[in-house]
């Protein structure tokens, strides 16, 4: 009996070494992203699929033998274990599995090669989109314009969508992959790609006529351009200290005055205070007047927060950090606040000023526009960087530049 123990611990050693659980989990993670990235092009387009839950179930089943196929300290195993036993509550009370879900995700990237995790998740994008577009002008899926009224209180327009259903989808797709191209190529890219990729901004407003949309790239693209420019600025505290100001803290400050805003009657204004609501609603296409006014239930509004979300907390509406708030709770989106300003941190201690700059440009666009605070896991390719970067302060190997493009 003894011996077969031995034989069987023997056999486990010599198989399971440290080398092949990488390997196991780095497979694992790939699975995931592959299955995750395929699920969110489908979404993406005009094609309906009813197994989704079901899918989600299993890609969590695979970056959890992600997670418990490496090797780790007593210390990780309980910032492990602290974290599923945090989600798992916010899942049980709220119905809502994907914090859980997107948690294991990205403790799963460790050990992943980032650099051709991203670069993969690019090419499998912009691959599946241009199918979506291309599928669209040839007339076998999907719409290529639509004509309707786009909440500007004005006569129809018609906005193109090339097969993506509406235009801010069609823009939240181009946006993520622009973000993606900066992130792998960004650092080391000619002016002339920079004024191309502009070119490309430019064209997607004359197709989907957002004002928002060109104003958040023409911002991403001088962020992008100070970082790729101005060399010295990774190196000075104040660029770290100015995006946590500006993410999470004025993002979330900002999300919720709206919520609370939604209220004030509209085309009455008693004070300036109510034209300067109405006005600025007016800008953000009602938006915020929408957090409390687009069902009965006034989902959005500040009094439908709760400490944690409930199971009736199911509403959509464009304000990606109020939805943050709405769909997962006050505590679990505080959570979440202090975890990205300690992202930042780790990038700054990196020297990393790109992903920061390219972070703040993706979380100013989620104040008017929900499309990375999603269910689908394909959606925020800033899940793998974050992973592999926060497993970076765990094991305190912050110093190292390994991880960049």
């Amino acid at each position: 009996m003894g011996t077969n123990i031995r034989s069987a611990a023997d056999v486990f050693n010599q198989y399971f070494t440290e080398r092949n659980r990488i390997r196991m989990g780095r497979f694992f993670f790939d699975l995931a992203l592959v299955v995750e990235l395929v699920l969110m092009i489908i979404e993406k387009s005009e094609l309906t699929f009813s197994m989704e839950s079901h899918v989600f179930r299993i890609t969590f089943l695979v970056t959890l033998l992600a997670v418990l196929v490496r090797q780790h300290s007593k210390k990780e195993w309980f910032i492990i274990l602290a974290v599923w036993v945090f989600t798992f509550i916010c899942y049980r009370i709220s119905g809502r599995n994907e914090l859980l879900r997107f948690a294991t995700f990205a403790m799963a990237a460790r050990d992943i090669d980032l650099k051709k995790a991203i670069r993969f998740s690019f090419d499998v994008s912009l691959a599946g989109f241009s199918i979506i577009a291309l599928l669209s002008l040839t007339g076998l899926l999907g719409s290529v314009s639509n004509v309707m009224d786009y909440g500007r209180e004005s006569t129809t327009e018609l906005r193109y969508v090339l097969g993506f259903g509406h235009p801010n989808t069609l823009y939240g797709c181009a946006f993520a992959l622009m973000l993606m191209w900066l992130w792998i190529y960004g650092r080391e890219a000619h002016l002339w790609q920079y004024i191309t990729l502009l070119a490309v901004n430019v064209v997607l407003y004359f197709l989907t006529l957002s004002r928002t949309c060109l104003m958040i790239g023409v911002m991403t693209m001088v962020l992008a351009l100070a970082v790729r420019y101005i060399k010295p600025l990774k190196n000075f505290v104040f660029p770290y200290i100015l995006a946590i100001l500006v993410t999470p803290i004025a993002c979330a400050g900002f999300s919720t005055w709206a919520s609370t805003a939604g209220h004030i009657p509209r085309y009455i204004w008693d004070t300036k205070y109510d034209f300067f609501v109405w006005r600025l609603d007016e800008f953000l296409n009602n938006r915020i007047q929408y957090l409390y006014r687009a069902n009965e239930k006034h989902a959005g509004s500040l009094f439908t927060w709760k400490l944690f979300s409930d199971r009736e907390s199911f509403e959509y509406f464009d304000m990606g950090w109020v939805r943050l708030f709405y769909w997962y709770g006050i505590i679990p989106a505080i959570l979440v606040c202090i975890l990205i300003a300690v992202f930042i941190y780790v990038c700054g201690r990196k020297k990393d000023l790109m992903t920061v700059a390219l972070l703040v440009s993706l979380s100013v666009y989620t104040v008017i526009e929900a499309t990375f605070v999603s269910v689908y896991i394909g959606r925020n390719f800033f899940l793998p960087i974050f992973g592999v970067y926060m497993w970076a302060l765990i094991r305190g190997d912050l110093s190292k530049n390994t991880t960049l493009p």
